[in-house]
């Protein structure tokens, strides 16, 4: 059985208990859904990566989930605010 040699003050042992803490995670919102994701992962809600579409989510569900999965995806899609540029800003 381990047993230490040295006995560890109460200060030392706060001290190394002070970066023993949980962090609160930082999520992005995915630039294709807006589901909120960690960073530099995998959308796992539409399968993309930096805008890109990766993965297919589609291909291992079945017909019926299938079909309510685009639907949901396009009603995300239709509610996204369209991104506007300077030109058709200057135009109004």
């Amino acid at each position: 059985m381990a047993v230490p040699k040295q006995h560890r003050s109460k200060s030392r042992q706060g001290q190394a208990r002070m970066h023993k803490y949980l962090r609160v995670p930082q999520l992005v919102s995915c630039s294709k859904c807006g589901k909120r994701v960690p960073p530099h992962i995998l959308c796992e809600n539409c399968g993309a990566y930096r805008g890109k579409e990766v993965k297919d989510v589609l291909a291992k569900l079945t017909k019926k989930e299938r079909k309510q999965k685009e639907k949901e995806m396009a009603s995300q899609e239709a509610a996204k605010p369209q991104e506007v540029s300077p030109e058709e800003l200057s135009r109004r």
